[in-house]
C-alpha cells in the first residue's frame, strides 16, 4: 500500500529524511530523494489525502480538482520533471489552442498556444497594436529566463549578495522590483490590450498595480506553449510520486499531523507528532510553507535567528478565493462544453472594481473565472459517463470570514450558510451569461470558501499561492537551506506560485541536498523550446544525508 493512514499504522524507521507536507512541492523532494539519491523518505500528510492543491474531491457521480485547473509547460522542462517525479504515470492532454479567453462585456480575446499565433491572433483585434504585443512577448520571455538562474544562485551562494548570485540576481531584480504596471505601461499604451495581456492574474492571484512584473513574466511565458491538464485527473500527480517513494522504501501517511520539529543541540533531528510520538531522521524537509514552518513548528527563539520572520509578515499570504464546484448529468458533447478556461471581467478600471469589491462583498464582482475540468481530461468520459463538470472561481479577502473563526467544518451557522448561498447565486448568473445553456441543467453544486482551505490545507489566511507576489517578495531570501542545520524548506515559497513553481521549489532542495546532482536535475530546459533554461554556479558541495539501513 503507498499510502497509509496514520491513525491505523505506525511508520517504522529509520529515515534518510522526513518530509512535512504531501503537496507537489514536497512530493518532487521526496520522490527524487528516492530515485535519485536512493533515499528512504517519510512523507507525513495531516489531510486524510495527499497532494495538497493537486488532489481532487469526490461526490456521488463526480470529482473536482482543488488547484490545478491547467498547466502549461507539460511538454517542455515542468513536464520532464514531473515525468521523472511520479514513474512515468501523469500523462498530459493539451488544451484546445485557445487555452484561455479574457471576456469583457462588449468583446472577449483569445490567447492561443504558440508566441506567433498568439501575437497574430490579438493583432487582428488590435491592428495597430503588434508592436506592442510583440514588445510584450519580448519582455515576458526576457524576465522569464532569468528567473531560474537567480533561484539557482540563490540557493549556492547561500545569499542574493553573493559573487555570483549578485550578478544572476541584480539582471532579474531589474524586472520583480517594478510592478506589472510599471513594466507594461511604457510597452503596451493601450488600455484594452493592457487589460488583456494582463488578464491571467488571476493565475497568481494579485492585481497588476500591485503584483511583481517577474511572476507575471513568469506565468505567461509558461502558457505561452499552451495549456494542459493531467489524463486521469490531477491525482494521478501523488499517486505516481507515491509509488516512486514506496518503491524506495518510503512511506507516505495521511491524517498524521505534525507538532513541530524535533531538535537537539539546535538541530532539526526528527518531528514530533499531535500525539507526542517522535520520529527521527538527520534531515527535516517542510513543505508546511515558511510561515507555518516559522510560526507553528519552530520555537520562537529559533524561528527569530532565522532572521525570516519579519519579512515574511511583512510580505504577507495571497489571495484567498470561492470555488463553486458544479456538477451536471449530461455530457460535455451534450452541453456544448470545451476545455477553453474564460477568465470574465467586470466593466470599467480593474484596480477599481477589485477595490469595490474588496471593501464589499455586495458589489459587482471584478473577475470570475470559469474551468471546465471534464472537458480538458479525456478520460473523463470513460470514468464518469453523461457527467460533466465546471468550476467557477473569484478572489476574495480572508477577512469577510473572520467572523466565523473557531467555528467547524459544515457547523458554522446560518449566517455563514446564507452568505455562502448569496455568493453562489452570484457565481451560477456569472456562469449562465456566458454559458446559458446550463441554466437549468445544474445536478451538483457546492461552494467551498477561504474558511474550507484553511480547513483542508492548514493554510490560517485560506490563501492560494503562499506569499504574495509583491516585488518585495522576490527580495526575502527565501531558499532551501536553513540556519537550522539538518532544516531544509521546499515547495512554492522558495521559488514560485502554482505547480510548476512548488516543482521547481522541490528540485531546488534536492540540488541543495544532494549538490552532486545539481547538473543532472538542472540540465532539463525548464520552457522548453523557449529556452527556459538553469545555469546554476558553483557553490559549496553539501554533502548527502547518511544512507539508512534497510527495515
Amino acid at each position: 500500500m503507498s499510502v497509509r493512514s496514520y491513525k491505523r499504522h505506525t511508520p517504522e524507521g529509520p529515515w534518510d529524511a522526513i518530509v512535512i507536507g504531501s503537496g507537489i512541492g514536497g512530493l518532487t523532494a521526496a520522490s527524487l530523494l528516492s530515485r535519485r539519491a536512493k533515499q528512504r523518505v517519510l512523507v507525513l500528510e495531516r489531510h486524510y489525502t495527499t497532494g495538497g492543491y493537486t488532489h481532487v474531491f469526490k461526490r456521488p457521480g463526480y470529482e473536482w480538482d482543488v488547484g490545478i485547473h491547467y498547466v502549461g509547460d507539460a511538454d517542455g522542462g515542468v513536464g520532464a520533471i514531473i515525468d521523472e517525479v511520479t514513474g512515468g504515470l501523469a500523462k498530459w492532454a493539451p488544451l484546445p489552442d485557445c487555452y484561455d479567453r479574457i471576456v469583457f462585456s462588449d468583446q472577449s480575446y483569445d490567447m492561443v498556444r504558440g508566441h506567433e499565433a498568439f501575437i497574430d491572433t490579438l493583432a487582428k483585434q488590435f491592428p495597430g497594436g503588434r508592436e506592442s504585443i510583440e514588445g510584450y512577448i519580448d519582455i515576458v520571455r526576457k524576465t522569464a529566463k532569468l528567473a531560474p538562474a537567480h533561484f539557482a544562485a540563490r540557493q549556492f551562494q547561500g545569499t542574493v549578495t553573493g559573487p555570483i548570485g549578485s550578478a544572476v540576481s541584480a539582471q532579474f531584480f531589474q524586472y520583480s522590483d517594478r510592478t506589472v504596471e510599471e513594466a507594461l505601461r511604457p510597452v503596451v499604451r493601450d488600455p484594452r490590450l493592457f487589460d488583456v495581456l494582463t488578464g491571467q492574474w488571476g493565475d497568481y492571484g494579485l492585481s497588476p498595480r500591485h503584483a511583481s512584473f517577474a511572476i507575471h513574466a513568469m506565468t505567461g511565458n509558461h502558457f505561452l506553449g499552451g495549456g494542459f491538464y493531467p489524463v486521469g485527473g490531477p491525482g494521478v500527480l501523488a499517486d505516481g510520486a507515491a509509488e516512486v517513494i514506496s518503491d524506495a522504501g518510503g512511506e507516505l501517511f495521511t491524517n498524521a499531523d505534525v507538532e513541530g520539529v524535533l531538535l537537539e543541540g539546535g538541530h532539526a533531528v526528527g518531528v514530533t507528532m499531535a500525539d507526542g510520538k517522535t520520529f527521527r531522521a538527520p534531515v527535516v524537509i517542510s513543505d508546511a510553507g515558511v510561515p507555518i514552518t516559522l510560526n507553528r513548528l519552530l520555537p520562537r527563539e529559533v524561528a527569530e535567528k532565522t532572521g525570516l520572520l519579519s519579512g515574511v509578515k511583512r510580505i504577507g499570504p495571497s489571495s484567498a478565493h470561492l470555488c463553486l464546484h458544479l456538477g451536471f448529468k449530461k455530457s460535455d458533447e451534450e452541453l456544448g462544453l470545451t476545455g477553453t478556461n474564460l477568465w470574465v471581467y467586470a466593466d470599467g478600471d480593474r484596480e477599481e472594481a477589485v477595490r469595490r469589491f474588496t471593501a464589499d462583498p455586495e458589489a459587482d464582482l471584478p473577475l470570475t473565472f470559469i474551468s471546465f475540468p471534464s472537458a480538458k481530461d479525456p478520460s473523463w468520459s470513460e470514468r464518469y459517463p453523461n457527467k460533466s463538470t465546471v468550476e467557477v472561481i473569484t478572489l476574495v479577502p480572508m477577512k469577510w470570514f473572520e467572523q466565523w473563526a473557531g467555528t467547524r467544518w459544515m457547523k458554522r451557522g446560518s449566517d455563514y450558510d446564507d452568505f455562502k448561498e448569496r455568493m453562489t447565486q452570484r457565481l451560477l448568473e456569472k456562469l449562465f451569461e456566458q454559458c446559458p445553456q446550463l441554466r437549468g441543467e445544474v445536478d451538483h453544486c457546492e461552494l467551498s470558501t477561504p474558511l474550507t482551505t484553511a480547513h483542508f490545507a492548514a493554510h490560517p489566511d485560506g490563501e492560494m499561492y503562499g506569499l504574495t507576489h509583491t516585488p518585495a517578495r522576490f527580495r526575502l531570501p527565501l531558499r532551501a537551506r536553513t540556519t537550522v542545520p539538518g532544516l531544509y524548506l521546499t515547495g512554492a515559497d522558495i521559488a514560485t506560485a502554482g505547480v510548476a513553481g512548488a516543482v521547481i521549489g522541490g528540485v531546488l532542495t534536492v540540488g541543495t541536498l544532494i549538490h552532486d546532482r545539481w547538473p543532472s536535475l538542472l540540465r532539463t530546459r525548464f520552457g522548453g523550446r523557449r529556452g527556459f533554461s538553469v545555469a546554476p554556479g558553483r557553490g559549496q558541495p553539501s554533502a548527502p544525508p547518511p544512507r539508512a539501513s534497510a527495515r
